[in-house]
C-alpha cells in the first residue's frame, strides 16, 4: 500500500514539473523567435536611424569645421597669435630687408606726403581768398599732428599682434581723404579731407610700421631705420614735383587724384608683403607710464618736441618766404620744397651707419648743435643765392636729425616688445609740436606785419633748447664720458 501510494505521489509531483518545463520550453521558443525577428529587423532599423540621425549633425559639423578653418586662417593672417617666440632679431637677410623696403614705402606715402605740404601751402595762399597764411598752415599742422598723435594707440596695436588690420584701416582712410580732397573747394573742406582724414589714416599705420622694421634688427637698427626714412625725403621731393608739373596743366582736382592713385599702388605692395615678426606681448596698459620716469627717454622726447617746433615751421614756410620776401614765382618757390627734401637723402643713410657704431645720442647731439647755428643764419638771407644755400644746408642737417631720432627712441627701449608703445608715446608727444609750431610762426609773422624775423628767432631758439635737452639725455644715460657709446 505504502509503496503504491508513494509511487502515485511521485507521479503527481512530476506533473507540475513537466508543466513548468513545458512552459519554459514555450517561453524559450517564443524568445528565440523574437530574437530571430529582432535580428532580421535590426539592420534596417539601424540603417534607417543612422540615415536620419546623422544627416543634420554631419551638415552642422561641416559648417563648424569650415568656420573653424576660416577663423584659424584669419587669425593667422590678421594677427600674430600663432607665432612662436622667434629668438633674437635676424639683423639682415631677405625677409628683414624686404620689411625695410616696405617701411620705405610707408614713410614715402605718409611723411613724404606730409612734408610736401609746403607746395600746397603756397598754392592755397594764392587761391583761397580770405584765409591768412597762419590759418592755411593749420591744415598741414592738423595733418602732421594726427600722423604723430595716433601713434600712441596704433603703436600698441603692433605689440598686441594686430598690425595687419591696423594697416588696412589706415590705408583706406588715407586714400578716402586724398580722393575727397580732390573735390574740395573751401578751406574747411580741405581741413577735413587733407588735414583730418589723410593725417588720421597715415598716423594709424605709420608708427606700427616703423616699430615693425625695428624688431628685425639689433646691431644694424639705425641703418635699417635710416634707409627706411629716406622715403621721407624722396616723397617730399616727388609729391611737389608732381604738383609743380601737373597743377598748371590738369588742375588741382586731377593732380590730387594722380597722387591718390600713386599712394594706392604703393600701399597695396605694403599690404601684400609687410608682416610682423614677434608674437603679441601679454596684455598691458595702453601707455608705458614708467617710461616718463626714465630720465634719458624723458629728456630725449622733450628735446625732440622743441626740434619739431622749428623744423616743421621751416619746411612749411621756406617756399612762402621765397615768394613774399625774395620775390620767387610760385613754380620756382615749389623747387625749394623739392630741394630741402632731396638733399637730405644721403644724410638719412650715412649718419645711421655710424650711429650703430658710436651710438645714436652721440651723433644726434652735434647734429642739433649745427642745426641751431644754421637756423639763426636764416635771419641773414635776403637774396636768391642765399636762400638756395640756406635751403640746401638746412635740408642736409635736418635730415640727419629726422632719421636718427626714431632709432634713438628704440635704443632707449629695453624690451623690443615695447618698442611700438614707446615710439607711439614719443610720436604722440611730438604731435603737439607739429600741430602748434607752424601756426605759432605764422601768428608771429602776422603780428609783425608779415616780417619773418620774429618767427625765425622762434624757430632757431627752439632748436637750441632741443640741443640742450638731448645733451641732458645723453648725460643721463652714460654720464660725461665722451668716448662712451650712447
Amino acid at each position: 500500500m505504502s509503496t503504491v501510494h508513494d509511487h502515485e505521489d511521485c507521479a503527481e509531483d512530476e506533473k507540475p514539473a513537466k508543466n513548468i518545463q513545458h512552459a519554459h520550453s514555450n517561453d524559450t521558443t517564443r524568445n528565440n523567435s523574437d530574437d530571430i525577428e529582432r535580428t532580421a529587423r535590426e539592420p534596417y532599423e539601424e540603417h534607417h536611424y543612422n540615415a536620419n540621425a546623422e544627416k543634420a549633425p554631419r551638415t552642422s559639423l561641416n559648417l563648424q569645421r569650415t568656420t573653424s578653418r576660416t577663423s584659424t586662417v584669419l587669425t593667422r593672417v590678421l594677427t600674430t597669435r600663432s607665432l612662436a617666440e622667434p629668438g633674437p632679431p635676424p639683423d639682415g637677410g631677405w625677409k628683414a630687408w624686404s620689411q625695410v623696403a616696405c617701411g620705405w614705402l610707408v614713410i614715402f606715402t605718409t611723411w613724404g606726403w606730409v612734408n610736401s605740404y609746403g607746395a600746397f601751402q603756397t598754392y592755397y595762399t594764392l587761391n583761397l581768398p580770405g584765409s591768412s597764411a597762419s590759418q592755411i598752415s593749420w591744415i598741414g599742422s592738423v595733418q602732421n599732428w594726427l600722423t604723430f598723435f595716433i601713434g600712441a594707440c596704433s603703436g600698441r596695436l603692433l605689440d598686441a599682434g594686430l598690425y595687419v588690420p591696423c594697416l588696412v584701416v589706415g590705408v583706406v582712410l588715407q586714400l578716402v581723404g586724398i580722393f575727397c580732397m580732390s573735390i574740395s573747394t573751401t578751406y574747411w573742406q580741405l581741413m577735413l579731407t587733407q588735414g583730418v582724414l589723410t593725417g588720421l589714416g597715415g598716423g594709424i599705420f605709420f608708427t606700427p610700421s616703423l616699430g615693425l622694421v625695428a624688431t628685425y634688427f639689433s646691431s644694424r637698427r639705425s641703418l635699417a631705420l635710416g634707409l627706411a626714412t629716406t622715403g621721407n625725403a624722396v616723397g617730399g621731393m616727388i609729391y611737389p614735383i608732381i604738383v609743380q608739373q601737373l597743377l598748371p596743366k590738369i588742375g588741382f582736382a586731377w593732380t590730387t587724384r594722380v597722387l591718390g592713385f600713386l599712394n594706392m599702388g604703393l600701399l597695396l605692395v605694403v599690404i601684400a608683403f609687410m608682416r610682423p615678426r614677434l608674437p603679441p606681448r601679454k596684455s598691458g596698459p595702453l601707455l608705458d607710464w614708467a617710461a616718463w620716469q626714465d630720465p634719458p627717454y624723458a629728456f630725449f622726447v622733450a628735446g625732440i618736441f622743441f626740434a619739431i617746433w622749428s623744423v616743421y615751421y621751416t619746411f612749411y614756410y621756406v617756399a612762402s618766404f621765397g615768394v613774399e620776401t625774395v620775390g620767387f614765382p610760385f613754380t620756382a618757390s615749389t623747387s625749394l620744397v623739392i630741394i630741402v627734401n632731396a638733399v637730405g637723402v644721403p644724410s638719412r643713410v650715412i649718419p645711421p651707419y655710424f650711429a650703430d657704431k658710436v651710438g645714436q645720442l652721440n651723433l644726434i647731439f652735434p647734429t642739433m648743435f649745427c642745426l641751431t647755428i644754421l637756423a639763426y643764419t636764416w635771419l641773414a638771407v635776403h637774396s636768391v643765392p642765399g636762400l638756395y644755400t640756406f635751403t640746401v644746408f638746412y635740408g642736409v642737417i635736418s635730415a640727419g636729425f629726422q632719421c636718427l631720432f626714431p632709432s634713438a627712441i628704440a635704443s632707449l627701449t629695453p624690451d623690443l616688445k615695447m618698442v611700438g608703445s614707446r615710439l607711439g608715446m614719443g610720436f604722440t608727444t611730438l604731435s603737439f609740436a607739429a600741430l602748434t609750431g607752424p601756426p605759432i610762426g605764422g601768428a608771429l609773422q602776422s603780428a609783425m606785419g608779415g616780417s619773418y624775423v620774429g618767427a625765425t628767432n622762434f624757430a632757431a631758439t627752439s632748436t637750441g633748447v632741443s640741443c640742450a635737452l638731448i645733451g641732458a639725455a645723453r648725460v643721463a644715460k652714460v654720464g660725461w664720458k665722451l668716448k662712451k657709446k650712447a
